[in-house]
């Protein structure tokens, strides 16, 4: 198989997967009622109304945690493959983790020094 065979296979998945989904989601707008009701626009906690502004400001002290939390997330992202691969590959793959989590620990050092892990 050619590589423009391939480019317009792949072109052809990618216009039927749009296709497919505005087609549902049209689908969706002619059989589905819609109701209006106020309370439905009106922003709510725990099913009652909230006194503070919707739009409101996080603390810069907070991206922090959020960072550190998406590197240990893509840790554990990462760890199931390599789990699967480890035993084919053997001692190459442990070396690989080894380096992989001893960067992550970097950054974790590097946020603790920064204080990203104090609380406030």
């Amino acid at each position: 198989m050619t590589a423009l065979a391939q480019y317009a296979i792949l072109l052809g998945l990618t216009l039927g997967t749009v296709a497919f989904v505005y087609a549902v989601y049209a689908l969706a707008r002619v059989i589905g009622r819609v109701q209006p009701e106020p309370g439905k626009d009106v922003p709510a906690t725990a099913g009652t109304l909230s006194r503070d502004p919707v739009w409101v400001r996080y603390h810069a002290k907070y991206y922090g945690y959020a960072l550190l939390f998406l590197a240990f997330d893509m840790e554990m992202a990462f760890m199931y493959p390599w789990a699967v691969v480890y035993r084919e590959e053997g001692l190459v793959a442990l070396l690989d983790m080894g380096v992989f989590l001893a960067i992550l620990f970097l950054g974790l050092l590097y946020g603790w020094s920064q204080g990203a892990l104090r609380r406030q």
